[in-house]
């Protein structure tokens, strides 16, 4: 008999800020593939649309209002999800922002706050959903890092001190749980045409020649191109993948410079 390492059929999926964008492509992808969703985020507006936005394309979809960063308002919708829903089964840790400020100027209010949604939220829910699935004998946990894990760039200290740490937290939950069979990796997203960066997409402004100059692929991701990823890293298929860091980036951490035809 032969078995879809890829099936998530019967599995309840939770992606912190699924609401747009990235999130909820991956969400989406999970969703195709079998598994209930579950999005977060702080606005019921938000919330609403987006489940109405899974449950159009047929996936089974719920929204929660939680703030990521708010430890007992975690544990308590963690509570009220597994009571509702179902055990969660696989964690993606997509909740984020980013203030574009060069480091003499921006404030440590500014910075702490990135600090705080990009890296202590991870740790916040992460470590209150592993009680559950140490208990249940497994799962899967997904941080959603950056190439900004690996590379420095202007304006996004705060951003970039994030992703860094949050690439090594990844390594150290897959030291300490992977022996309970919880499997925690990393995807890191390249630059991806979103509704965000659509107006820097345009033929002839800099950012996207340089985008397009800059990637071996020449364009930029679609997000559907995360798919892939986050199903393999919550399927049966990653179950001995720990502790890694899969970039979704077009190959632009594979060279240096700008691709060349020339020998």
């Amino acid at each position: 008999m032969s078995i879809n390492l890829f099936d998530l059929t019967g599995k309840t999926a939770l992606i912190t800020g699924g609401v747009h964008g990235l999130g909820m492509a991956m969400a989406k992808g999970l969703g195709n593939a079998g598994a209930k969703i579950v999005v977060n985020d702080i606005s019921q507006q938000a919330l609403d649309n987006a489940v109405a936005e899974y449950k159009s394309v047929g996936i089974e979809a719920y929204g929660y209002v939680f703030n990521v960063c708010d430890e007992k308002a975690v544990i308590a919708s963690i509570k009220q999800i597994e009571a509702e829903v179902g055990p969660i089964d696989i964690l993606i840790n997509n909740a984020g922002i980013i203030k574009r400020t060069p480091i003499v100027d921006m404030t440590v209010e500014d910075f702490t706050a990135v600090i705080t949604v990009d890296l202590i939220s991870p740790f916040i829910v992460s470590k209150n959903i592993a009680k559950g699935m140490i208990q249940r004998g497994g799962g899967k946990i997904i941080n959603i890092c950056s190439m900004m894990s690996e590379l420095g760039r202007d304006s996004v200290s705060a951003y970039a001190a994030a992703k860094g740490g949050l690439k090594m937290l990844t390594k150290n939950m897959a030291t300490e749980w992977a022996k309970f069979n919880i499997q925690t990796n990393g995807i890191g997203p390249g630059y991806f045409a979103t509704s965000q960066t659509a107006p820097i997409r345009v033929d002839g402004h800099p950012f996207n020649d340089f985008i397009i100059s800059r990637t071996p692929a020449a364009r930029w991701g679609d997000p559907e191109d995360l798919q892939g990823a986050a199903i393999f890293l919550s399927s049966k298929a990653s179950d001995f993948v720990n502790g890694h860091i899969l970039y979704v980036d077009g190959g632009i951490l594979a060279t240096i410079g700008k691709p060349s035809n020339e020998d």
